[in-house]
């Protein structure tokens, strides 16, 4: 037997993946996948800029109070 890509390519009816809100919808469970891979992307992002603000914010008040 091959590996389980191999039987889901010729199979995709039997792919998890391939169902959307439980009917069998490739096109559709690709399409919410990038969704959710864009969806990640920019919250890491945004993650990265609130760390960023909140080091800033943080350097600031030790410049303020005379600390290093």
């Amino acid at each position: 037997m091959g590996e389980w890509s191999d039987y889901f390519e010729d199979f995709p009816e039997e792919n998890p993946a391939n169902f959307v809100d439980g009917r069998f919808d490739p096109k559709g469970a690709a399409e919410k996948h990038a969704r959710q891979m864009r969806l990640t992307e920019q919250q890491a992002a945004l993650d990265s800029t609130v760390a960023r603000m909140i080091q800033e914010g943080k350097d600031r008040q030790r410049a303020k109070s005379g600390k290093s």
